[in-house]
């Protein structure tokens, strides 16, 4: 999904991405802390980049081609 505005790096909603939803979080710069438009999570950018690292378990896999299922 592409940044809706030029600037500092939107993050994905770990709420959302972890229902398969792609959508961005907006930063409030009088809290100091990012929010969902489409949920009610908020965070800061530390607690956002540790469970968009956590959800990203689950793609580990993506790129990788399995050819023998012989285990």
């Amino acid at each position: 999904m592409a940044q809706a505005r030029k600037g500092k790096l939107n993050y994905r909603c770990p709420s959302c991405f972890m229902r398969d939803l792609d959508i961005d979080m907006f930063f409030d710069t009088d809290k100091q802390e990012y929010y969902c438009l489409r949920c009610q999570y908020t965070g800061t950018e530390k607690d956002v980049l540790e469970k968009n690292e956590m959800i990203r378990f689950r793609y580990r896999a993506m790129s990788k081609r399995y050819e023998n299922f012989d285990v």
